[in-house]
């Protein structure tokens, strides 16, 4: 599979300067990571959650967890895991496992965490199991646009 098309168009129509990263098939974020040799604290790895008020794509490096009870103390949310149904719903372009963080390209709310935010170039992916979007971490916020910027992940 290649890039997934939101993902592709998203980027063409912020004009992002971006280059694409190849690496084996991976299973996790963290394993593109060492595939790709690339930090996982610059990987952005994305979490989906949701709600009775609907969706939230959480945004962290690959090499740390959601803290659940932090999340939920900064949003009021009582979020938990999205299914893997309502994952194939959401992102229907991308293979299963393979969520990029571009929740502006896939109309879905997104909180990142602020050691990612951090980060002088950032990876992603891009929607399948074997490559990685690789942008500057200016134009990576600017990617993302207006979301919430906070402390929301404990290193693995």
């Amino acid at each position: 599979m290649t890039m997934a098309s939101r993902v592709a168009n998203y980027l063409v129509e912020q004009d992002a300067d971006f280059d694409l990263l190849d690496h084996p098939h991976s299973a996790t974020s963290m394993e593109s990571a060492q595939l790709a040799h690339v930090p996982g604290d610059r990987i952005a790895k994305s979490v989906v959650l949701e709600d009775d008020r609907g969706y939230l794509l959480a945004v962290l490096p690959a090499s740390c967890r959601v803290d659940l009870g932090e999340l939920h103390r900064q949003t009021q949310r009582n979020l938990g895991l999205a299914t893997e149904y309502e994952l194939g719903a959401l992102f229907e372009d991308c293979e299963p496992g393979a969520v990029p963080p571009l929740g502006q390209a896939y109309d879905i709310e997104t909180i990142i965490d602020d050691t990612l935010a951090e980060q002088p170039d950032i990876y992603f992916e891009a929607g399948d199991h074997e490559q990685l979007v690789h942008v500057s971490g200016e134009t990576f916020g600017a990617l993302l646009g207006e979301v919430q910027v906070s402390e929301f992940s404990r290193h693995l």
